[in-house]
């Protein structure tokens, strides 16, 4: 039987495609790379959230600076926020990758799909379980090529790669990572978080919407999954520095 929610909204925060690094990042806010991680942290305390999703390429590759490191983790462990990580196709889940490094790896309200945890995180007191296929390499793949089976009240898919209705992957020049209507749907979840795009958009015809970076958006998705069974997106402004340059 699923496990039971509480009878009181649950929020989730939702955002992608932060690009931590020591450069293009870091330049369009001052020299700091976590900026756009501490601004989705403090929407997500500012929104009371119960989970925080990042929804792939949290990180702009595996090779950045240890004391970015560790100001990233510092970030997250002082918002004492419960932290779902998919890595994307700039940070998969590689031996080397950051997450298996000194601070990152201890940070005890981080958990990252494919490295601390298989491909799911069940948070039981919510009756909300958050679930999805992590890049292992740099390859193509299938983010939803499997559904999970339902396992509780509340459940979130996530995946990291590019929603075409309709994908063609016969095609040898193409764009890689395909998410097709079919595959939302199969999935069953209650709401579907994405990342690759950094513009924020609703694509398909279920609950399944891309964040947007917080460079590019400038928003988070805000979910509020509510005890009638409803499933309320929005979307709150995050109070970060950005170059013009870098807004659509």
């Amino acid at each position: 039987m699923p496990h039971a929610a509480p009878s009181r909204d649950i929020v989730i925060v939702h955002s992608s495609d932060l690009h931590i690094d020591h450069d293009y990042t870091a330049r369009l806010h001052g020299g700091d790379g976590t900026a756009g991680l501490s601004g989705v942290l403090s929407a997500a305390r500012a929104a009371r959230a119960d989970v925080v999703v990042l929804a792939g390429d949290t990180f702009d590759c595996h090779r950045v600076p240890i004391d970015l490191l560790d100001r990233a983790a510092a970030v997250i462990s002082a918002a004492a926020l419960p932290v779902v990580l998919l890595p994307g196709n700039h940070d998969p889940a590689v031996p080397d990758a950051v997450y298996n490094n000194g601070a990152l790896a201890a940070v005890d309200n981080l958990h990252v799909l494919g490295v601390t945890h298989g491909e799911a995180v069940v948070f039981a007191e919510l009756g909300l379980e958050i679930w999805g296929r992590p890049h292992r390499d740099y390859g193509d793949m299938i983010p939803f090529e499997r559904p999970r089976p339902r396992s509780t009240r509340w459940q979130i898919a996530v995946a990291h790669g590019h929603y075409l209705p309709v994908p063609d992957r016969t095609i040898r020049l193409r764009p890689s990572w395909l998410i097709g209507d079919d595959e939302l749907k199969a999935t069953g979840a209650d709401y579907i978080a994405l990342g690759h795009w950094n513009r924020a958009a609703k694509v398909g015809a279920v609950a399944a919407y891309y964040s947007g970076s917080p460079e590019y958006a400038g928003t988070v998705n805000v979910v509020r999954l509510t005890p009638a069974g409803e499933v309320a997106v929005t979307r709150a402004a995050l109070d970060i520095a950005r170059e013009p340059s870098a807004v659509d």
